[in-house]
């Protein structure tokens, strides 16, 4: 089956609908981070502080989300999303009234935490409904590669989209205006997702199961360290992307260079799908995560707006691919009654990830500018090349097993 056939099946089996809708609920998470690094940003004149806000987004996300995701695989994902989106629409809206107050900044950072709880890891989710949609089609391990594929170029989309949203609300109105747009499309969009009928429901489990449902595997640590590589990466590249535009005089114009970052990885991403099944998945990973390094170098000369526009072009080309072939293996080696669970997991990785990178990032462009911001990014690039490499022979182990 040729990927555009793979696509075409997905789009007659899901509908043009349940595409766009989930795509439209991601976009909050993908906003909600640098919106609120650049209001706490222009409230305080700190890169430190909008860092540390952002992150306490990111952090306490990155915490609950699996437990979000587990309780989906136990009562089902309807009741589960629709509490996260409500109340994470809810969160946003005290966000704004908080900076509208002279309270410290750091009561802006608790709310921030408080939304970063609820909020929902909808590509997650929609990861594990793939395998029911697909149940009785043929060559339905090729369909599921495909919409994973599909689902890392569309949560790389939601993350163009996303930041040049927020650019938009800064440009036009001021940071706020975007904090408020990712609370209406949250509440809105979040709950459509969780309310409609592809919503995955409890998944039955044996005793052994539930013995073991806390097991976290080495292969699995190793995936979950990958992600916390990349949300690295993105956390430091949208600090020192901030930065630049800011120094230049266009703060506005952050969330739309950000943005670039994720044009070449939607290609990419959507490219996966045709990748020949002889180009095995742990191989992918270590290619894909030398070229995050390569690609990464070049941040280190940028010194205006124009060079980085044509570096970020290019770095993008290996991130979702990245991205993708973790999620996949994650996929490959987890029971169907832990997907939701080990699904989340990653993403909460990769939050987590974000968090360390914006903090550290921000710190270091508070001394030295937006290239000591993407020293981290490089830095994070050859970590990520280090685990693929040396986890390699593991997760092949896994792949096998879990086939037999």
């Amino acid at each position: 089956m040729s990927p555009v056939s793979s696509y075409r099946t997905l789009l007659g089996l899901s509908g043009g609908g349940y595409i766009l809708g989930s795509f439209l609920a991601r976009l909050p998470l993908a906003m909600s981070q640098l919106g609120v690094l650049l209001l706490v940003s222009d409230l305080t004149g700190s890169y430190g502080a909008g860092g540390a806000s952002a992150g306490a987004i990111a952090v306490s996300n990155g915490l609950l989300a699996p437990a979000w995701g587990a309780l989906a695989d136990r009562i089902g994902q309807r009741r589960v999303l629709t509490v996260q989106s409500l109340g994470g629409a809810v969160a946003f809206l005290g966000i704004l009234a908080i900076a509208r107050t002279d309270l410290h900044w750091g009561w802006i950072a608790a709310m921030a935490a408080v939304a970063g709880v609820l909020l929902p890891q909808i590509g997650p989710m929609s990861r594990v409904r793939w395998r029911p949609i697909t149940r009785n089609q043929p060559s339905q391990e090729r369909l599921v590669q495909t919409a994973f594929s599909f689902e890392g170029a569309a949560d790389e989309g939601a993350f163009v989209l996303g930041p040049a949203l927020v650019g938009v609300g800064v440009s036009v109105a001021s940071p706020p205006a975007a904090i408020l747009l990712a609370a209406v499309l949250l509440g809105v969009f979040g709950t459509w997702f969780a309310l409609h009928p592809f919503a995955v429901g409890p998944h039955p489990r044996s005793a052994e199961a539930e013995h073991g449902s806390s097991r976290l595997s080495p292969e699995l640590i190793a995936l979950c360290a990958s992600q916390l590589i990349i949300g690295m990466i993105f956390g430091s590249v949208q600090t020192g992307t901030s930065v630049l535009a800011t120094d230049a005089g266009h703060p506005g114009w952050a969330g739309y260079l950000h943005a670039l970052l994720g044009v070449g990885s939607v290609i990419a991403g959507l490219a996966v799908a045709g990748l020949p099944d002889r180009f095995g998945l742990p191989d992918r990973l270590r290619w894909f995560a030398l070229g995050l390094a390569v690609f990464a170098l070049p941040l280190l000369l940028v010194d205006s707006i124009a060079a980085l526009i044509i570096v970020l072009l290019l770095f993008g080309i290996s991130i979702a691919p990245y991205m993708i072939t973790t999620f996949t293996m994650g996929e490959r080696i987890t029971p169907p009654w832990r997907l939701g669970t080990v699904m989340t997991q990653l993403a909460a990785a990769t939050v987590l990830g974000y968090a360390i990178g914006a903090a550290v990032a921000g710190q270091l462009a508070d001394r030295g500018g937006h290239t000591w911001a993407w020293a981290v990014t490089v830095a994070a690039a050859g970590l990520a090349a280090l685990v693929s490499w040396s986890s390699r022979n593991r997760l092949q182990r896994a792949i096998r097993a879990a086939a037999e």
